[in-house]
């Protein structure tokens, strides 16, 4: 008789309690965590292509840092995730459930998502003028040849044969182009293997019209998600940048 009043006297679990002993609860945290990371934090990105090659491979997986001081302060040399205009390719066409889905990585910032994420090396900067080639064949920027020692199968340059004098010209030659305001001219390291800022500009003549500077395209400051920090895929290649 005892037993059974002590029994009866316990208090019962609040629905708080409850809810907090059940599974679901602790996924449904678990998974508002990793929308918060991924959202305002550090973001995975698969890379897309071999223009980053052999910095970086395709199927590499990668972390973006979202933070506001790596996207504030994009820098020269930088590898960046951004976000890329119709003036890269068309985006890819994306409908119902996938479309969906895809909405719902862009918010939560996990899983899919529907924009066309590119990744691609800073090489001009707000304001910098970049063209190319120096005697050597190296980018300039401001006048001032870059060591770029990332570089994988650059296109042809050869001084006094194949350069930007000769005819025909190297098809590494572009003319100078000053990056704008809030605006950030990318390049791939895989020079030869790039749809990259000047890919449209290679090959014509050190001085343009005008109306000839359109073939350049840039990454948009808002349109930069952040700086590549990590590469935690494949296993073998795990490096932090």
């Amino acid at each position: 008789m005892m037993s059974e009043n002590t029994e009866s006297s316990k208090p019962k679990p609040t629905l708080w309690k409850r809810v907090r002993s059940s599974p679901w609860f602790h996924l449904i945290a678990a998974l508002l965590v990793i929308a918060t990371v991924h959202g305002f934090i550090v973001k995975p990105y698969a890379v897309p292509s071999g223009s980053m090659e052999r910095t970086l491979e395709v199927g590499d997986r990668i972390y973006v840092s979202k933070l506001p001081t790596a996207k504030a302060e994009a820098q020269r040399g930088d590898i960046v995730v951004f976000n890329a205009s119709d003036a890269w390719g068309q985006v890819p066409s994306r409908t119902g459930v996938r479309w969906f889905v895809g909405e719902v990585g862009d918010f939560f910032g996990i899983g899919p998502s529907n924009q066309h994420a590119l990744v691609k090396r800073v090489v001009g900067t707000p304001g910098e003028t970049v063209s190319c080639c120096s005697s050597q064949g190296a980018v300039e920027v401001d006048g001032e040849a870059l060591s770029e020692p990332y570089i994988y199968e650059d296109l042809p340059f050869e001084a006094g044969a194949l350069d930007c004098s000769s005819t025909p010209r190297s098809m590494r030659c572009f003319p100078p182009i000053t990056v704008g305001t809030n605006q950030y001219l990318m390049m791939g390291d895989h020079r030869s293997n790039s749809n990259d800022s000047v890919f449209a500009c290679r090959g014509a003549p050190t001085k343009q019209e005008p109306d000839e500077q359109n073939c350049t395209k840039f990454a948009a400051n808002e349109d930069i998600v952040g700086k590549v920090i990590f590469r935690a895929w494949p296993l073998s290649k795990i490096r932090s940048f």
